[in-house]
């Protein structure tokens, strides 16, 4: 298993007073396999994948990443894990506005000392975006910032990739395509794919599906 969770909790504290968001989660993620994290509206998806992503503390429990528990990491060593272990995709596409398509891409590979460019035009292909590669992102569509987005996480391999409603901002048939993409190139990267989705649909299209009740997951 590239990751597993074991009895995660995370509460927080609001005018109400405490509040338990996740109440024992146990969750593996083998690799190259895409697995779709759904629930209801504030089930803490995006707290989960927060977690794994060492955004963020948990209260309790370890997630193992790779045979590490994240939960022991100092700052420095969570600024290194999500440079090296961890591709994130979030509905803003967070692209650098000064830099082209192609340096976009190629920038968090080389933050992570992956820089592969036959690995980056292969992607920038099967992406559809070779004729786009010396624009700037304010020159693009939607779907296609989400695409470089997209080739900016897979440049580096990162055996895990987290995603949070990564289509929730495109119309229904970009948003598909996208996804596919997304789930077919993290297949030959051999990366494993968390992604948080409301949609059954899109859920659908991926190897496995859990869902997120109670604080718990519910496979």
């Amino acid at each position: 298993m590239i990751l597993a969770l074991s009895g995660v909790r995370k509460s927080y504290t609001t005018a109400e007073g405490l509040i338990e968001i996740l109440k024992g989660v146990d969750l593996q993620v083998a690799s190259g396999e895409s697995v779709a994290l759904t629930g209801e509206s504030g089930s803490g998806k995006s707290t989960l994948l927060h977690l794994a992503a060492c955004l963020d503390r948990a209260d309790s429990g370890s997630i193992v990443m790779n045979g590490r528990d994240i939960r022991q990491l100092n700052e420095n060593e969570c600024a290194h894990y999500r440079r090296t272990q961890v591709g994130l995709v979030f509905q803003q596409f967070n692209l650098i506005p000064s830099l082209t398509v192609a340096a976009n891409i190629s920038f968090h590979a080389k933050l992570a000392d992956r820089f592969d460019p036959a690995w980056e035009m292969e992607l920038i292909g099967k992406l559809g975006l070779r004729d786009y590669i010396s624009r700037y992102p304010e020159q693009l569509s939607g779907g296609q910032q989400q695409r470089v987005a997209i080739g900016r996480t897979l440049a580096a391999r990162p055996p895990l990739i987290l995603a949070d409603e990564p289509t929730g901002n495109l119309d229904e048939q970009t948003g598909d395509r996208v996804l596919d993409l997304m789930v077919s190139l993290s297949r030959t990267a051999r990366s494993a794919l968390l992604l948080v989705t409301h949609s059954a649909r899109l859920a659908g299209g991926l190897d496995r599906i859990v869902v997120l009740r109670g604080g718990k997951i519910v496979e």
